[in-house]
């Protein structure tokens, strides 16, 4: 046999090994939930695409959040607390994963599909603003157009990474991005979206759990309140340290949605849907409330939330008037030179920022010095 024959048998020996590999994940897909999502049957991209080779729909989209610029970015951005200097308050980056895995758990015990959670979870704060909810308020009083992260997540994905043209996902991944944000109060109150997957359900409560469990802990490491402060009622439902409550809530949350881990269709008027026991729900929620009035709102306010206010401010006078300093991949999908200035500075690191501002004005960023470069 001639070497020529002997690649071109090997080529198509490997062809029919990886075909088959995501044809067999995607017949295990057919044993999930019969209301969980299956790759084989998503509603599509918005470009068609040859099918993955080794991996389901899903599985791709996940991968290609992954290795974004806009993922690795999350590492250096707020979650609440305006640069902390301890090595462990959340970022960002680490509350993505702690969200991915909460829903992750939550999804498996569920028999949904756990790798359309992921993607969705790893996506879904892509569009957070430097200097947290803050960050992202003043840019919503500034742009004439508003400002809301989850919108700007989808923004990323559909048009702004990979040098402009966006990753293509599936609308199963990009509807889960979208529709993760939730207004304050009791967010499980009214009845999801029929149009909504359970997965992307999923996430949504996954988000909750994640982010006010570590909220809790690094309030009280940054002595803003004490584990003595958290309301007793909230206490004696969700238990003590954040194990124990992240727990509590997953179980409740498994608990009462049971049904949508049924393998035949519900009873005819019922509707399958994520959702969390009574009082849980209820503690969750004043917990919740809870952080709003005594971290939230607080870690706003302060010497560094007045200097982030006039961060904000500045950088966007300047890019908005100056367009040709920012770079060239963000005015190929931006309609005006204020949308340019708010999809770059959306995307810049608190610090990348501060460097930023402090260029312009300097001592501007007289608040943060520590953080500076010396």
């Amino acid at each position: 046999m001639t070497v020529g024959a002997s690649n071109e048998q090997e080529a198509n020996v490997q062809s029919s090994i990886v075909n088959a590999v995501r044809k067999r994940l995607e017949s295990v897909e057919e044993n999930l939930s019969f209301y969980a999502a299956r790759s084989a049957k998503s509603a599509g991209r918005s470009l068609d695409e040859e099918p993955p080779a080794i991996r389901t729909e899903f599985q791709r989209d996940r991968d290609r959040i992954l290795h974004t610029k806009a993922f690795r970015r999350l590492k250096h951005k707020t979650q609440v607390f305006l640069a902390p200097l301890g090595d462990h308050f959340a970022t960002r980056l680490t509350h993505t994963l702690e969200v991915s895995q909460v829903a992750r758990t939550i999804s498996r015990a569920l028999n949904l599909n756990e790798d359309l959670t992921e993607a969705i979870g790893l996506g879904h704060d892509m569009g957070h603003t430097p200097f947290g909810h803050l960050g992202e308020e003043m840019l919503n009083q500034l742009f004439s157009g508003g400002f809301k992260h989850n919108q700007q997540s989808l923004r990323i994905v559909e048009s702004l990474e990979n040098n402009g043209i966006g990753l293509n996902l599936t609308w199963e991944v990009r509807q889960g991005i979208v529709n993760h944000s939730k207004a304050r109060g009791d967010f499980l109150a009214d009845t999801p979206d029929p149009g909504l997957t359970l997965e992307a359900q999923v996430l949504r409560v996954s988000d909750a759990v994640a982010y006010l469990n570590h909220d809790v802990e690094d309030a009280i490491r940054a002595r803003v309140i004490d584990e003595e402060d958290l309301p007793g009622d909230v206490v004696a439902v969700l238990g003590r340290g954040s194990s124990q409550r992240i727990d509590n809530m997953v179980s409740s949350i498994i608990t009462a949605s049971w049904p949508c881990a049924t393998d035949r269709p519900l009873m005819p008027g019922e509707s399958p849907h994520i959702s969390m026991g009574r009082d849980m729900r209820g503690a969750l929620n004043e917990l919740r409330e809870f952080l709003f009035q005594w971290v939230y709102l607080p870690a706003s306010e302060g010497d560094k939330g007045e200097t982030v206010r006039q961060i904000m401010e500045l950088l966007y006078e300047h890019y908005s008037r100056h367009p040709q300093n920012i770079p060239a991949e963000y005015e190929s999908h931006a309609n005006s030179p204020e949308q340019q200035a708010v999809d770059f500075i959306s995307g810049m690191t608190d610090q990348y920022a501060l460097r930023e501002a402090e260029s312009l004005k300097p001592g501007i960023a007289e608040a943060f010095r520590v953080w500076l470069p010396t």
